[in-house]
């Protein structure tokens, strides 16, 4: 891995397609795009008391890349990438 790959930006192609992947998982798992929304909505609120957050650049999604449940099936993983600009007191 290169450490400059850090900074690079993802090109609207990967975004899209990233977008289709988090669409196709969340409507496997029967969340609805409102559902999500929500669900976004409520854990910044929550995380919000605690640190002050970037609520604008703040990433929800679901993915299938869980841990094996026990009929060795992969069970859907909740990921949330939250800025955090400052703790609070």
């Amino acid at each position: 891995m290169n450490i400059f790959s850090i900074f690079k930006r993802k090109t609207s192609s990967q975004i899209a397609k990233d977008r289709l992947k988090i669409l196709l998982i969340s409507d496997r798992v029967n969340c609805s795009p409102e559902m999500m929304e929500l669900i976004k909505n409520d854990i910044a609120q929550v995380i919000s008391k605690y640190m002050k957050i970037d609520s604008t650049s703040m990433e929800v999604q679901i993915s299938k890349t869980g841990s094996s449940a026990r009929n060795g099936k992969k069970m859907p993983v909740l990921y949330a990438n939250i800025p955090i600009l400052d703790l609070r007191d």
